[in-house]
């Protein structure tokens, strides 16, 4: 790794922190950056940045894998963090095939296909999102 590369891997994690701690805080962005003296526009540049990061790296690990789904081979077992929710009768009425994720205002179908290392990723940049 070159001093450029880990010089962005560097900002990549400070990005990501700040990110991070508006989030658990709790407070709005402008309070956030205002009491810190973050100009907004900075915070929404490093926001903008680490979705697109986050959806390149999506994307190459689909095209690498586009065929092995990713799944896990632990049946059932849920990672830390997850939770097993169930379908409504008309939902599975309507489709046996997949399951729908709500994450904040967004709503995803899923289908049996999908890994769950790809569902886990997806799911991490809605829930950056919210």
């Amino acid at each position: 790794m070159n001093t450029r590369e880990i010089a962005s891997e560097y900002r990549k994690a400070q990005w990501t922190q700040i990110i991070q701690e508006r989030v658990a805080s709790g407070e709005s962005i402008s309070k956030y950056c205002d009491s810190r003296g973050i100009r907004r526009n900075r915070y929404f540049y490093w926001q903008r940045k680490l979705r697109e990061l986050a959806c390149k790296e999506l994307l190459s690990e689909v095209k690498m894998n586009p065929n092995d789904g990713g799944r896990s081979t632990s049946g059932t077992s849920l990672a830390p963090g997850w939770a097993l929710c169930e379908q409504s009768e008309s939902e599975i009425e309507a489709d046996t095939s997949s399951v729908i994720v709500e994450i904040g205002k967004f709503r995803i179908i899923v289908g049996v296909s999908t890994g769950y290392e790809h569902l886990e990723k997806v799911c991490r940049v809605l829930v950056s999102l919210c």
